[in-house]
């Protein structure tokens, strides 16, 4: 009997990721489309478009953290389309992990710097 590797038993490899992740694209989609129609409404509605109005803005509470779950939507988004074009298009195993950390330790940073930013307000 050959081994075709089609139907129920056939060999499956990689990560496996799949519908956990595009789904975690489309709700990290969702969560900055509805911030950005949040900022939209707030620029639009506001009467001060100066620094001030702005840090009044961003100095409530509950703005600092539908800021920061957004941040955070973006950065697991960019990491998920990130891990993917380094899995499909680098091959050799020992750079792609090296881009992989490389890219975590660069959205590690930004997610620090962008939560200090949003506090310091």
């Amino acid at each position: 009997m050959a081994n075709n590797n089609i139907g129920p038993k056939r060999l499956v490899v990689g990560a496996h990721y799949g519908l956990r992740d595009w789904l975690a694209q489309r709700v990290t989609a969702v969560i900055m489309v509805l911030y950005t129609a949040i900022l939209l409404i707030a620029f639009l509605t506001g009467q001060n478009f100066t620094y001030e109005g702005w840090a009044g803005l961003f100095a409530q509470q509950w703005f600092k953290l539908i800021s920061a779950v957004t941040l955070f939507g973006l950065f697991y988004h960019a990491w998920v389309g990130m891990r993917d074009v380094w899995m499909d298009y680098v091959k050799p195993v020992g750079l792609r992990l090296t881009l992989q950390m490389a890219t975590v330790a660069w959205l590690i940073g930004c997610a620090v710097w962008s939560i200090q930013i949003i506090w310091s307000v």
